[in-house]
């Protein structure tokens, strides 16, 4: 992705919002005609979704960590994660405030 881990966090929180709007607006599949189909899909999704996370927050510092900047690699890494961390902290606080109001 990019060197900016709020860019690569934010791109994971979008990823990741894509799909539940994907899932969401998905038309209602009876599950009784599907129930070899489902699994078949639940799993491909979570393969691509592994993928995409593995690129968001993997690619670049493993591109920097191989070209000998081993600390700004691992600095990315870990700042991305931590940021990505902050932002689900803020949503999950966020919904049980207006849950609990």
């Amino acid at each position: 992705m990019t060197k900016n881990p709020i860019y690569n966090a934010l791109a994971a929180l979008i990823y990741i919002v894509a799909i539940v709007l994907g899932i969401t607006y998905m038309p209602i599949i009876e599950t009784n005609t599907n129930e070899f189909i489902m699994p078949i899909i639940m799993l491909s999704l979570l393969t691509l979704s592994v993928a995409v996370m593995a690129y968001i927050f993997g690619y670049q510092p493993l591109v920097l960590f191989l070209d000998n900047k081993k600390k700004e690699g691992v600095s990315l890494f870990l700042k991305t994660v931590g940021i990505f961390g902050g932002i689900t902290l803020i949503l999950v606080v966020g919904y049980l405030l207006i849950t609990t109001l």
